[in-house]
């Protein structure tokens, strides 16, 4: 398999999640900008709508969303501890986790921050989602050590990443500190660790 990622991307939960799973891959680094790859090739033609990630199975089919390629993923990892079972409320309950974090979080809250021609009073908008969306995971880690519970799984890579773009956009997350505590706490994951060595240096 091959996986297309950009540094400082939502990229990072797939990576990280193949890591974890031992299965074999090669990554792919592509440039956000020029939708280039090292080899020089064009991006656009594995997904012509140009965003990142993809993955790039044996037979040469391709899977699109960071959702649904770490759910691949995480479905043949030989432990099973990357997700719950299908069929299970825990497999609901960790869909529902990231679907918050594509709509809530990453495209409807930090996703328009990153826009230089956005006008600041309409990025103030998304800042108070921001707001509530970030009180909300709070309030819930302040109970859990994991959103599932006690058990980790790819959906916590997945705040990870879109956490980790708070400094760039000027939102700190100091008024959160179990966001904080958590973000720090899958920080420490060997995977995370190496997955962050390998994409260094991540984009202003």
């Amino acid at each position: 398999m091959k996986l297309y990622y950009a540094p400082g991307t939502i990229s990072l939960m797939p990576h990280v999640a193949l890591l974890e799973s031992g299965l074999s891959f090669v990554a792919i680094r592509v440039d956000e900008a020029s939708k280039k790859m090292a080899d020089g090739e064009d991006y656009n033609a594995i997904n012509p709508l140009g965003y990142i990630p993809a993955l790039v199975l044996d037979d040469g089919s391709v899977l699109l969303e960071a959702a649904a390629i770490a759910q691949y993923v995480a479905d043949r990892d030989s432990t099973g501890k990357l997700a719950p079972p299908h069929g299970t409320i825990e497999r609901a309950r960790l869909q529902a986790w990231l679907n918050f974090l594509s709509s809530e979080m990453h495209k409807g809250g930090l996703g328009p921050l990153f826009y230089t021609a956005l006008d600041e009073r309409a990025k103030d908008i998304f800042r108070e989602r921001l707001r509530a969306r970030f009180a909300f995971v709070d309030q819930h880690l302040s109970t859990h050590e994991y959103l599932l519970g006690k058990d980790y799984s790819i959906a916590d890579v997945g705040l990870y990443a879109v956490t980790g773009w708070t400094p760039r956009v000027g939102f700190d997350i100091r008024a959160y500190p179990n966001l904080a505590a958590h973000h720090a706490r899958i920080a420490n994951r060997h995977a995370v660790r190496e997955v962050l060595r390998i994409e260094a240096p991540i984009p202003p």
